[in-house]
């Protein structure tokens, strides 16, 4: 038995060309700080849920996700002459939102240890 499944081995591919396709091809300022974070592709290999991040607000996030949308028949295009699948996968974009919880939990034990008296601040600039 193969230690990966297929899926996701072709959504790590696709993660990779499309970020060399954000970094390398598109000027769209709407995606210039986006970053994919990860690919989920079903078992039938017809989908791909492709999930980004970007650093700012609601409307920064907004305006990523129409970006993506725009471009989304050139990604196709290129993923097509770069990977030899025999469909092409439909894709979705999804904002990764675990960024964004990471950082809230962060913030949560930030401030129970404020609360206990328990300053970490100098272990965490040591390390």
């Amino acid at each position: 038995m193969k230690p990966y499944k297929r899926g996701e081995r072709v959504g790590g591919l696709i993660q990779q060309v499309i970020s060399d396709i954000l970094r390398k091809d598109i000027s769209d300022p709407r995606l210039a700080m986006a970053t994919i974070t990860g690919v989920k592709m079903s078992d039938d290999l017809k989908t791909a849920r492709v999930y980004f991040s970007v650093s700012g607000d609601e409307n920064r996030i907004e305006k990523a996700s129409q970006g993506f949308e725009s471009a989304l028949g050139y990604i196709k295009r290129k993923l097509g002459s770069e990977i030899t699948l025999r469909y092409m996968p439909k894709i979705n974009f999804f904002y990764d939102e675990s960024f964004d919880y990471g950082a809230y939990i962060n913030k949560v034990l930030k401030s129970v240890n404020a609360e206990n008296g328990n300053d970490y601040s100098s272990v965490e600039a040591q390390s």
